[in-house]
């Protein structure tokens, strides 16, 4: 392989690679937890929320709270408790609402 093939490849990849770290996916469930501020009403690992009311999230089915997310964002889902996240949701996107459930789906259970 010549010289110049080399050198484009390996600038295709890293432009790939930067591509890639700005995504959702390259970034972590846990930071994502405390930026979209999850943290300051479901606890530091999703169980250990400030009200009794509010759900443990730790350990949960990724599936079910990603689309417990996106009805709560749409509209879909309403009721007492969905009122407190309607300001917050709007913040976060739908990656980063998978992202988020995904992580949350890798803690334990309390």
């Amino acid at each position: 392989m010549q010289a110049h093939s080399k050198h484009a490849i390996r600038a295709l990849l890293c432009l790939l690679l930067a591509a890639a770290g700005t995504s959702a996916n390259a970034l972590d469930g846990a930071t994502l937890y405390k930026e979209k501020t999850c943290v300051s009403c479901h606890g530091e690992n999703g169980n250990n929320p400030v009200l009794p009311a509010y759900p443990k999230l730790g350990g949960q089915n990724p599936e079910y709270l990603f689309q417990q997310l996106k009805d709560i964002k749409s509209g879909v889902r309403t009721n007492a408790m969905t009122a407190a996240m309607q300001g917050i949701i709007q913040n976060v996107d739908m990656e980063e609402m998978r992202v988020i459930a995904i992580w949350l789906g890798t803690l334990s259970a309390e």
